[in-house]
């Protein structure tokens, strides 16, 4: 139960859905309760199977390829890190990838559940890697299967924060977002650092 609990708030924090509400209530304010509501479910669905995608077939990708795990640990901590920064300064959106640009394509989409939400707003380069490196880290099938309850929870998670997100922004505003985000970014900076430890001493081990 604590691996899961562990897994579960690592995952939450790097994925940080409450600071992908200000965008979600921006890009859904003018549409029907109902189609906000699909909107929600849809993008927890591709979420989910984008996270459970990659953890399952990221050892392949990193095969194919030629890349080592420590690679990732280091690359993965890397990306944690750009996005930590990110979540302190405020600037979640723009660090996920979501610009002006992505901005006017996605009020122009019928449904933007996939694009931006799912990816690149919620599941991106840290959450991925994140995840292949938990699938290497833990072999035994019992610990894969905490894991990927994990992703099925935060999926869940991320349904219920879009469902009442016009009623969080109400409750606590941006700036109580951006607090929030604020915190995980904090949290998200210091499993980035573990990242690259691990991955630089592994990687030293290796070559020695």
């Amino acid at each position: 139960m604590d691996f899961f609990i562990a897994t579960l708030f690592s995952l939450f924090s790097i994925v940080d859905p409450p600071g992908a509400i200000p965008v979600y209530v921006a890009l859904t304010a003018e549409r029907p309760l109902e189609e906000r509501n699909r909107i929600a479910l849809h993008t927890s669905l591709y979420f989910l199977l984008i996270l459970l995608s990659f953890f399952l077939a990221g050892s392949y990708i990193l095969s194919f390829f030629g890349l080592t795990i420590h690679a990732l640990r280091i690359a993965g901590g890397m990306a944690l890190l750009i996005s930590g920064f990110g979540l302190m300064s405020g600037n979640f959106a723009r660090r996920r990838g979501y610009d002006k640009t992505v901005e006017k394509h996605a009020h122009d989409q019928a449904d933007i559940s996939f694009s931006p939400m799912a990816m690149p707003m919620l599941s991106g380069p840290g959450s991925i890697s994140y995840l292949i490196t938990q699938f290497n880290q833990h072999p035994g099938w019992d610990q894969r299967m905490l894991i990927m309850t994990a992703i099925v929870a935060t999926a869940a998670l991320v349904w219920a924060s879009l469902r009442i997100a016009p009623f969080l922004f109400r409750v606590f505003g941006a700036g109580g977002l951006n607090a929030i985000a604020r915190i995980m970014g904090f949290l998200v900076i210091a499993i980035a650092v573990q990242f690259m430890v691990d991955g630089v001493v592994h990687l030293i081990d290796e070559i020695n």
